[in-house]
């Protein structure tokens, strides 16, 4: 592998010198960044789920830059993305906790959070992402390139090599950035046909089904059937053998988290419900038992990483690095890394103490470890930075409840420090994925990771304004900002601090984990599958297969590795496309227009109906990726 990083060469030459971290690239950046933040947090609070904004601020970057400015740079381009997709990040990380102290403040439990405390947890979260990522870079990006995809990392240099060589692979591209385009607005645009289809079993209690979104069904094929079969394995556990034991055996029980029947639970919801009110807990114990065997597994690597890093800071010093393989300064990180933990202690702002603090920095380098290898095997919108809260909200709330920290002042200070540890695992994910772009393309990894923090810095000055005037216009836990991650956070954080937390479920999911590490299978993935919803994990999946198909045709090595390359380029297209048009969706939201556009009362077709037209452009989503790989190559042939 060695020897393959070694000849491995990035599109600019590392001796090439051109403009990179420019004035340009950093307004651009930061103006995406704020925009991206705003629109994924209103997202987030309403659906539960963010969009990746790397590849759109990589292509608004590439349009503005290339077309508007005519400047030829593609490693500014580049640093625009950088600077831009911080902002989704800490949008997720934020949302996914902090507004449990909201929610508290409208139940008379504590007062409300002061702007102040909101941003400056954002920003040490986000800063902290960062700094705990710069170790890990030259094992993780360098000596195992090749091994880990980083989908939307390799996607994003895709989309700007296009951009940047013309000629067909641009066509690719765009034409996916079209098609999905056209399909997102479709589906959640218009809504006129159903963003997944389910098959459920009434006797049986399962259910099966899969999401229609090309962006879903890309990542799959980026990842290959592998990845896509672990995780698809993962939600068949769940949805076709645990939910149906749940509910066979407990029909008739009540049992915490739930408050109705388990049967009664499944007659109002179906699988979901259970799915929402008992896996989960079982997918986070998977998660967490996950994280701590892949930590146990990686600690060889993280110290032979550490050890690379101080040579590479030596090396660095002396004058022995190129500029493609120069980092921030190790003393710099370790220093930086300390500062932070201090202020996260010392400011009054923030309500943890040192014991906090140290959870901050144990958890918060365990979680950048996972999250930036996790992100590498399945792509950052699977990253499940929600399961990695719950897992710190767990066992901090326990601690500090042990410690004499309990009530008001421990479930505030367990949201901080769960708040902190979500943004850091959604930073340290994103800032691999900046990395790997930066590393197929050429660009300075010191000058991207501080286009990072310049990203974060924006972004945490604009999360604190925007939650508070969402939750001014509308509240959260309402009909419009439904807030369904902060509301599970503060169901455990409460269900510890009160002695109710279903730690039965939770064991259930870790000694799941421990069987399929002891099996070879690569645990993060299954347990990625088990605490996501089997649709989409079933999407994944059709994509993995789509992949399977193209690998094993019966052509020549250099006609399959065209048609693979074509569907990656296309593929990477559909991922952006349908980015683009979900930031569009959320800013309409915002202004009250997207009820406008929803034709989806007026249709007043039969549900089965409306399954099949859901199918159908499914299969229209499959039969673009198929034209635009497998027969452009057969149309190129008969050229």
């Amino acid at each position: 592998m060695d020897n393959q990083n070694k000849s491995f060469k990035p599109y600019i030459p590392a001796e090439r010198i051109t403009p990179e971290f420019t004035v340009t690239s950093i307004i651009m950046g930061v103006l995406l960044a704020i925009i991206f933040g705003a629109a994924n947090a209103y997202l987030g609070l309403r659906v539960g789920m963010t969009v990746s904004a790397s590849i759109p601020a990589a292509v608004i970057a590439m349009g503005v830059i290339r077309v508007v400015m005519k400047k030829n740079s593609i490693l500014e381009s580049n640093m625009v993305q950088t600077i831009g997709s911080a902002g989704e990040s800490v949008a997720a990380g934020a949302i996914f906790t902090l507004p449990t102290l909201f929610l508290w403040a409208a139940e008379g439990v504590m007062g409300k959070p002061g702007l102040l405390e909101i941003t400056l947890i954002a920003l040490l979260g986000g800063l902290l992402g960062v700094f705990f990522m710069i170790p890990l870079r030259n094992a993780l990006i360098v000596k195992e390139h090749g091994v880990l995809p980083y989908p939307e990392g390799t996607a994003c240099a895709e989309v700007l090599l296009a951009g940047e060589e013309g000629g067909s692979n641009a066509s690719t591209v765009f034409a996916g950035m079209g098609f999905a385009a056209a399909f997102k607005f479709i589906i959640d645009g218009i809504k006129a046909v159903p963003g997944e289809v389910s098959l459920r079993f009434k006797s049986f209690k399962g259910e099966i089904g899969t999401q229609i979104y090309p962006a879903v069904m890309s990542v799959g094929y980026i990842c290959g059937p592998r990845i896509a079969s672990y995780m698809f394995s993962g939600g068949v556990l769940s949805w076709l053998v645990l939910i149906p034991l749940i509910v066979l055996f407990g029909g008739e029980l009540i049992m915490y988290p739930g408050t109705e029947t388990i049967g009664a639970i499944y007659e109002a919801s179906g699988a979901s419900g259970i799915w929402s009110n008992y896996i989960r807990y079982i997918g986070a114990g998977a998660l967490a038992a996950g994280g701590i065997i892949s930590l146990i597994k990686s600690l060889p690597l993280i110290v032979r990483t550490f050890g690379g890093a101080m040579k590479n800071m030596k090396g660095a010093a002396s004058g022995d690095l190129n500029r493609t393989n120069t980092d921030l300064s190790m003393k710099f990180v370790l220093v930086a890394i300390a500062i932070l933990t201090l202020a996260v202690w010392l400011i009054p702002a923030i309500p943890v103490n040192l014991i906090g603090a140290i959870i901050i920095v144990i958890f918060g380098f365990f979680f950048a470890t996972v999250s930036s290898r996790m992100v590498g095997l399945v792509g950052s919108s699977n990253n499940p930075v929600s399961g990695m809260a719950i897992a710190t909200l767990l066992v901090a709330t326990l601690i500090l409840k042990f410690t004499g920290m309990a009530g008001a002042q421990g479930m505030s200070a367990a949201i901080a420090i769960g708040s902190i540890i979500c943004i850091v695992a959604a930073i340290s994910g994103d800032t691999s994925q900046d990395l790997k772009t930066g590393y197929l393309l050429g660009a300075t990894p010191k000058k991207q990771q501080i286009g990072e923090m310049i990203g974060v810095v924006a972004a945490a000055l604009a999360i604190g304004g925007t939650l508070f005037l969402l939750d001014a216009a509308w509240g959260f836990g309402s009909e419009e900002l439904a807030a369904p991650q902060a509301t599970l956070m503060k169901m455990i954080v409460e269900g510890v601090m009160n002695a109710e937390l279903p730690w039965n479920l939770v064991f259930i999911g870790a000694l799941i984990a421990v069987v399929v590490e002891l099996l070879g299978i690569p645990v993060l993935p299954f347990a990625i599958g088990i605490y996501l919803p089997v649709h989409l994990n079933a999407c994944i999946m059709v994509g993995g297969l789509v992949r399977l198909v193209f690998d094993k045709m019966k052509r020549s090595e250099e006609e399959k590795k065209e048609i693979t390359n074509n569907g990656i380029l296309f593929c990477s297209g559909m991922i952006a496309g349908e980015g683009l048009i979900g930031i569009l969706l959320a800013v309409l939201a915002v202004f009250g227009l997207s009820d406008v556009l929803d034709i989806s009362g007026l249709i007043g077709l039969p549900a089965w109906v409306m399954d099949i037209a859901s199918l159908v452009v499914f299969a229209l989503v499959i039969l673009s990726l198929l034209k635009f790989s497998v027969w452009k190559k057969k149309k190129q042939n008969k050229q």
